[in-house]
């Protein structure tokens, strides 16, 4: 699933005009702690809400404070996980979502994401997440699935994604098994690009906590 396919049109985007106090009272109805700025179309950085408390003046307007946005972003055609790591490594709520020209075309909710992601690896089941990088011409079900096996291990879920940009191809696999190191090993010693990969401490730790506490969050 591409990120903008998870484009939520019920959260708003803000503008240079905005004022600081009407940045926060849309964090606080959207119960989200970020938001993303556009000028006249384009995307000009992503504000937070502790960032915006700590403004002497919260009349002022935020293109006073855009040198100061960091410009975490994703590309519309860019996977959802990518969006999803870049989310959780930088703590963000949403992540913005822009198309080749940096046209801003909304944000995706991490909540929403993490939403995905359980559907999307059977979070409730045990095992492991791999996805690796490559050129189109080198893939082969068949050898990774054989590599798979030689580690006793069998894949329950595949899926390929091609970067229009850069022509290489993304292969997400789920495998039936909790220690994925091995696994891992493999691949790289068969020149594999291992781009990330989630294990069992990431499902009992993180993914598997946060589906929890979005799905409590849900019934409210």
């Amino acid at each position: 699933m591409l990120t903008r396919e998870l484009i939520s049109p019920s959260l708003p985007v803000l503008h240079l005009h905005d004022k600081v106090f009407n940045a926060l009272q849309m964090m606080n109805d959207c119960h989200v702690s970020h938001l993303a700025v556009d000028d006249e179309g384009k995307y000009v950085g992503l504000v937070n809400e502790e960032g915006l408390m700590q403004a002497q003046d919260d009349t002022i307007e935020l293109r006073e404070l855009k040198e100061g946005f960091p410009a975490f972003c994703v590309n519309e055609n860019d996977h959802f996980l990518k969006a999803m790591q870049l989310a959780v490594e930088n703590r963000l709520s949403v992540i913005p979502v822009i198309d080749e020209d940096k046209g801003l075309l909304g944000v995706v909710s991490y909540r929403e994401m993490l939403k995905k992601a359980s559907e999307f690896m059977n979070v409730k089941d045990p095992g492991g997440l791999i996805v690796l990088e490559m050129e189109n011409t080198n893939y082969s079900f068949s050898e990774i699935s054989r590599l798979v096996e030689t580690n006793d291990a069998q894949i329950t879920q595949l899926n390929t994604h091609t970067d229009p940009q850069t022509g290489m191809m993304q292969v997400t696999i789920k495998i039936n098994k909790t220690e994925i190191s091995d696994i891992v090993a493999t691949f790289q010693r068969y020149e594999y690009i291992v781009k990330y990969y989630f294990g069992e401490e990431l499902y009992e730790n993180e993914l598997r906590s946060n589906y929890d506490n979005l799905m409590n969050y849900l019934k409210l």
